[in-house]
């Protein structure tokens, strides 16, 4: 698997994880993502995150999130 794929991989799981961890939709996790430039930010920081569990790098995401100003639970 490239590089980009496992990048891929790994926004993907979060968007999912995301959604259970918060109880929120899907579409919500997305829009909150897409706002906080969330995708970008994993992809930027995929050295890093690579090497970190999924909840690790989701708690990472949502403190990104809240230094932005957004809310994940509204």
């Amino acid at each position: 698997m490239s590089e980009k794929e496992e990048i891929l991989f790994m926004q993907t799981r979060l968007i999912r994880l995301a959604a259970e961890e918060w109880k929120l939709s899907m579409d919500k996790v997305l829009s909150l993502f897409k706002q906080a430039k969330v995708l970008d930010y994993i992809e930027k920081a995929y050295g890093i995150f690579h090497c970190e569990g999924d909840e690790a790098v989701l708690q990472d995401v949502e403190e990104y999130i809240d230094s932005k100003g957004l809310k994940i639970h509204a």
